[in-house]
């Protein structure tokens, strides 16, 4: 049996595609200015974690560490209003919010891990704040934060509070079909 002939002139190299050389990033699709945004947001509630770790840890002024965390060169990639509400309205609210949470927690706040704590105010203040963040984009972001910084099985911790705690604070959206 005989190959089939090759049309290309002798000693030209093959033809790509267009496309070959390109790698799967340069292929796909621009992200739009809302994928942007909710990128740059959620990357806000990473850094607000973070922020509020350091709080507790250290006890130093939050303006202190929103200054020290703008220094950062990573502090580009998120949004940076958003993590300065986060940080400011966490810390300023932050016996409300202990207060508010108690009761869902299934053990004493003293009890709770740093991260964890961190997480469970972020996502309540969210919750009461944040009206037009979905209930669920506000639960995931922490459960996700969690299973990627948190203990081996915080996240369904978290995952349980914050539904307890949105039930009661969210209950109307709750109740709404999707």
């Amino acid at each position: 049996m005989t190959e089939p002939s090759d049309p290309r002139p002798e000693g030209s190299a093959p033809r790509k595609d267009a496309d070959a050389g390109k790698s799967a990033r340069a292929r796909r699709p621009r992200s739009t200015p809302e994928q942007r945004a909710r990128h740059a947001r959620s990357f806000a509630r990473r850094r607000a974690m973070q922020a509020l770790y350091s709080w507790q840890i250290t006890g130093a002024h939050p303006k202190d560490i929103l200054a020290e965390f703008r220094d950062d060169e990573e502090h580009a990639k998120a949004d940076a209003e958003y993590f300065r509400e986060l940080l400011i309205g966490v810390t300023g609210d932050r016996e409300a919010l202990d207060a508010r949470m108690e009761p869902y927690l299934g053990r004493p706040l003293d009890q709770l891990d740093p991260v964890e704590h961190a997480l469970l105010w972020l996502g309540q203040w969210e919750l009461v704040e944040r009206m037009e963040v979905p209930y669920r984009v506000v639960i995931n972001e922490a459960v996700d934060l969690a299973k990627r910084y948190g203990a081996e099985q915080s996240h369904r911790y978290i995952n349980g509070v914050l539904d307890r705690l949105s039930a009661d604070l969210r209950g109307p959206e709750r109740s709404t079909p999707r």
